[in-house]
Order: structure tokens, then sequence, then C-alpha cells
């Protein structure tokens, strides 16, 4: 006898999925793409290495962000990993896509995707493909160029809804 319940009877409250998934402890990411004229970025924790050979990873953003758009026209998007002093960074990025990059330091990396060059390490990667999860979209990249600018920083970790030290 299978115990197995239908999808139509699970109902998890969005609140306690949240709260749940803070306990697992993340680094922090700023994913930036580009518009062709102007640089944009977004702060993500939900990014994931996919494949070694070929090199890929993912991140999700919400099905209705800004990044997605930029990402469908561009066809790029490099992952910032943020060094733990750079929260601030994160603070600055997490307000939908943010256009002003201003006085952050940046190139333009292989795929034409802006590099964040103080970042802790990066991965410059080009979109494979687009994949509809619920309210997000599993974004699938193949990595073009991978760098550590800082290889002696510690990376700035979130838990809980909050920063946390790794010491």
């Amino acid at each position: 006898m299978s115990t197995a319940m239908s999808a139509a009877t699970v109902e998890v409250d969005p609140r306690a999925l949240r709260d749940v998934c803070g306990q697992f402890l993340t680094g922090v990411t700023v994913i930036t793409s580009t518009d062709g004229e102007y640089p944009f970025g977004m702060t993500a924790n939900s990014f994931t290495s996919v494949s070694l050979d070929p090199p890929m990873v993912l991140f999700c953003p919400h099905k209705d962000a800004k990044i997605r758009e930029l990402i469908d026209r561009s066809g790029c998007f490099a992952v910032n990993v943020l060094a733990e002093e750079q929260a601030e960074l994160c603070r600055r990025f997490s307000h939908r896509v943010t256009v002003c990059f201003g006085d952050i330091p940046t190139r333009i990396g292989v795929s034409g995707a802006p590099v964040l060059t103080d970042s802790l390490a990066y991965l410059d990667c080009r979109v494979v493909r687009e994949i509809a999860a619920g309210d997000h979209t599993v974004v699938l990249g193949e990595v073009l160029d991978v760098g550590r600018p800082r290889p002696d920083g510690r990376p700035l970790a979130f838990h809980s809804g909050k920063y946390v030290s790794l010491a």
C-alpha cells in the first residue's frame, strides 16, 4: 500500500518554507549582466555548481526579475562571489536590479557580462538554458572564464536572514 500523498493535498506555508530554507548556510553572490549599454546586477544566494565537464553553474531568479529580461537579451551573466567585508555591496544590489554601479570597479568578461573586479571570485557564463520552476526560473550557464581576484579572502555568508562569520 502506498503512503504517497497527491500533490493536491500538500500545502506548505511559504513563510515556513522560507524559514526552513534559511537554515541552510549560503554564500552571497551578485549576478551581473548588461542590456548592451549599461551594467546591471542583483544579489542572489540561489547559486550552485552543476558540472565540471562541461563546466556549468545555475542560479534561480524570480520569474519576473529584471535580470531575466537582460539575460534573455544578452545571453550572458557573471556570478560574482562576495567577500565577508562586502555586505554593503550585497545590500546595494538587493533592491531588484541595480543599474547604478557608480564607483564599483568592473570589467567586461569574456561573455560580455560585467565582472566585479573586487569580488572574492567570479564565474563568467553564457546562458545554455532557462527552465520554468514555479515562481522562479532556473538559469543554466556554461562557464567561459573563472577567477579569484582575492585568493586569501573569506566569503560573505548568510544564515537565518543575517550575515554570519565563518570564524
